[in-house]
């Protein structure tokens, strides 16, 4: 299977190479007044960097490691913006251009050469978007402001300010640690009355966060720091040398969030009160559309909160419609996962492909979603319109 995946991979690299070489790179060296062996030498220089780039992908995925994405993470990271910021703007003009060709097949009319720079045009434009995505993108914070009402809610809590984060993907900003000090930072500026992190903390193993326990320990609310478990949390990405590692892998992470102070549910609840009022918050372990694990017990963690305002913490926004709507009364419920895909332009995301419930506030009636776009990334460090995201959630009556 890997196998077949690298070669789908050079593929997509030699074949926009090879279009554009013999269509317009060999006839613009043959007519040139280049000698003959200047020719040749710029002719073999053509496909050298998709040469190199191939190879070291394959070299640095497929070969000497069974854990390329966490031994040698920061080397693929790198191989990709390459392949974003060089490979992909060719393979747009390549589909570009043999549009306009089959066009003017069927139409002859129409002129080839207003599709070759179409496809010249857009493909510079994804390079711009390519290269501030894997650039300045990943630290593009934004702060989104939400409301919701629900007549449900006590009179206490009218104004209760929830800031939600998720997706931390701590392990992917150990080269540059400054952005999770700015998104502490932004969170505590916030002053919310509590914090709540959805999921997925680290890429593949617990020791990834370990360099920022302190740094993290900083996030400060009245009512605390409430986390959940997501998929990625629970080291099924990483290949682990001998049976037991992996529990001792998630029961790390786990004393970590403890350590930091924050108020870890798994499968559990926490009452807060105010004025005589009180909310329930629920956490459940990762519950997702096969592949992704499914180890939430939702009765087990909300036994004893029936009849109150209740917010639920579950990492995947597939859980709402196949458990958290047809089986309970669940208020709200706050999830991560999708990271939008990354990549989000003029509202339309590629995660719409995948999930109903992508990023944003979704109702269904009175009851509420709200998915995260996330802090983090996974594998490619790139981020573009699904900007790293922290939310303010106001609760009104």
């Amino acid at each position: 299977m890997l196998q077949y995946f690298a070669f789908v991979f050079v593929l997509m690299l030699f074949i926009p190479d090879a279009y554009i070489y013999w269509l317009y790179v060999k006839k613009w060296l043959d007519n040139s007044h280049f000698s003959t062996l200047y020719s040749r030498l710029y002719k073999m220089l053509w496909w050298l960097p998709s040469a190199i780039l191939a190879a070291g992908f394959i070299v640095a995925r497929y070969i000497g490691t069974q854990n390329p994405m966490s031994e040698r993470q920061g080397i693929i990271a790198w191989l990709g913006i390459l392949i974003l910021c060089l490979g992909v703007p060719k393979l747009i003009f390549m589909l570009i251009d043999l549009l306009g060709r089959l066009l003017h097949a069927i139409i002859k009319p129409i002129p080839v050469r207003w599709f070759a720079w179409a496809g010249i045009i857009l493909a510079i434009g994804f390079f711009g978007i390519a290269f501030y995505g894997t650039t300045l993108g990943l630290s593009h914070f934004q702060v989104k402001q939400v409301t919701y009402t629900s007549s449900r809610l006590p009179a206490a809590f009218d104004g209760y300010r929830i800031v939600q984060i998720s997706d931390i993907h701590s392990g992917s900003f150990h080269q540059r640690p400054g952005i999770i000090k700015e998104m502490v930072k932004l969170v505590n500026e916030q002053q919310g009355d509590v914090i709540c992190f959805t999921g997925d903390l680290v890429n593949q193993r617990s020791k990834e966060v370990d360099q920022f326990v302190d740094v993290l320990s900083q996030l400060k609310a009245p009512d605390g720091v409430y986390s959940i478990l997501g998929n990625h949390d629970y080291g099924n990405y990483f290949r682990w040398a001998k049976p037991g590692d992996e529990e001792l892998n998630q029961e790390h992470l786990e004393e970590q969030q403890i350590h930091m102070g924050w108020k870890f549910l798994k499968n559990q609840h926490d009452i807060i009160h105010r004025n005589g009022d009180s909310i329930a918050i629920i956490g459940v372990e990762n519950d997702g559309n096969p592949p992704f694990p499914q180890y939430a017990d939702l009765p087990k963690a909300s036994a004893g909160t029936e009849g109150m305002f209740r917010i639920l913490l579950s990492h995947d926004p597939t859980h709402w419609r196949r458990e958290v709507l047809p089986t309970t009364d669940i208020d709200l419920m706050l999830a991560g996962h999708t990271h939008a895909a990354q990549f989000m332009l003029f509202g339309w995301s590629p995660s719409s492909w995948v999930y109903d419930e992508w990023g944003g506030m979704y109702y269904e009636g009175t009851r509420g979603l709200y998915v995260n776009v996330g802090i983090g990334f996974v594998g490619l460090p790139f981020r573009f319109g699904a900007w790293p995201e922290v939310t303010v959630i106001t609760l009104r009556r």
